[in-house]
């Protein structure tokens, strides 16, 4: 690890004739053309297209979308970067200029910005290769709000084709003030399980419902008594979040149905907790089946999605250091675990450390208008990711190159 107040001068170095105007248009013009999971052709060709250009070896088509650019410069560590590159079904309402031209598709999660951040950063690292040594992996993440792109690639050889890491490295733009840089040691984002739930009933006449096992009514009572899982099973010193996404039943008005289905979404932060709310919604389900005589038993698939984020606490306590140097002690804060999920840490192979951390990115004026008395009123009030109006502001692009910057010469040589 170096000096922090040294990487901190070094990076400002060697990122200061960086353009912002030309970040800009890069960012508009992802930001105009959003792409689905594993439809990130554009946004990788155009990725891929800039590591060429800065000297890296690149390799495409891993994890089917997946971008990787090599850049050996000496002995010394290797290093990951990574930036997640997919969008969201989500129908923009922003407004601004540079808004998606794809109809119910918008990146409302920022991965554009990671792609810029992601881009600039591997542009002003190989462009001030004589400062380090060592070896720069570049990491263009498919399907991140999918769950599936960082176990594709590792499925398809990511730590058998291309250098391991000795650190692994991201970042997330965040609803906040722009300007700050929250760091969270040891556990930062929360596991992640899909449940699917089908209630087996006996359809029927709507004018005849004593002939038949109404499906519909016994999931209600399913919803209604999984809202009691959390305030009453699960301790208040654990944080767990149950919700029902979706309920799907029925095809006419007069039609009693002869199954209902529903979408269930867990976040937990420890593995028994987990363990024990997924063994209650099976017997919340099995329970209110077998309460209205339903003639089949329920069926409950596990999906499960993301593992805990966790941060190698020494790691994130240096980088934090270096992000403290770089932008002032002020900048840099801990908001604590979120219930938010990710698969970054499947990229890291097993024992190698990483870090993760946020860059808030809410324009000053749109902060300034939320109401609230404190930061916690305001954050849940100005748009955050997943809105149709998240739209974080210009001047984060510089800071988010330089976070990476200087947090991938904190390690390389």
């Amino acid at each position: 690890m170096s000096e922090p107040t040294a990487v901190a001068r070094l990076t400002q170095g060697i990122t200061a004739d960086a353009e912002p105007g030309a970040l800009e248009d890069f960012y508009q013009d992802l930001h105009r053309h959003p792409e689905l999971a594993f439809q990130e052709h554009r946004t990788a060709a155009k990725l891929a297209a800039r590591l060429r250009a800065a000297g890296y070896a690149v390799t495409e088509g891993v994890g089917r979308t997946g971008v990787v650019g090599v850049l050996a410069n000496g002995d010394g560590p290797t290093v990951w970067l990574r930036g997640d590159m997919d969008a969201l079904p989500v129908q923009e309402a922003t407004g601004l200029e540079y808004a998606s031209t794809v109809d119910g598709v918008m990146h409302a999660c920022g991965h554009d910005l990671h792609v810029t951040w992601l881009a600039g950063a591997a542009d002003a690292l190989a462009a001030a290769r004589a400062t380090w040594s060592g070896t720069l992996v570049v990491l263009g993440q498919p399907a991140e709000e999918s769950g599936g792109g960082a176990a594709a690639m590792v499925a398809d050889g990511l730590h058998s084709r291309f250098p391991l890491p000795d650190v692994v490295l991201g970042q997330h733009a965040a609803p906040g003030l722009a300007g700050f840089y929250p760091h969270t040691p040891g556990l930062v984002m929360s596991a992640s399980d899909d449940l699917d739930v089908v209630v087996h009933g006996v359809g029927g006449h709507g004018s005849r419902p004593e002939s038949t096992t109404d499906p519909v009514v016994t999931a209600a009572y399913i919803v209604t008594r999984l809202q009691a899982v959390v305030s009453r099973e699960v301790a208040a010193a654990h944080s767990v979040v149950l919700t029902v996404g979706e309920f799907h039943a029925g095809t006419k008005h007069n039609i009693i149905p002869a199954e209902a289905r529903l979408s269930l979404n867990l976040r937990t932060q420890d593995a028994s907790v987990r363990e024990s709310v997924l063994g209650a919604v099976r017997r919340i389900v099995e329970g209110e089946c077998r309460a209205a005589g339903c003639p089949t038993p329920p069926e409950v698939t596990v999906r499960p999605g993301y593992p805990n984020t966790v941060n190698d606490t020494v790691l994130d306590g240096e980088i934090a250091a270096v992000h403290r140097a770089l932008f002032g002690p002020p900048t840099v804060l801990d908001f604590g675990p979120a219930m938010g999920s990710e698969d970054f840490s499947l990229l890291a192979p097993e024992g190698v450390p990483y870090d993760y951390w946020y860059v808030t990115s809410t324009p000053p004026a749109v902060w300034e208008a939320a109401p609230g008395a404190d930061l916690a009123e305001k954050l849940g009030r100005v748009p955050g990711n997943h809105s149709p109006l998240f739209a974080p502001d210009l001047s984060v692009l510089l800071p988010g190159v330089r976070t990476l910057v200087s947090a991938a010469l904190s390690r390389l040589g």
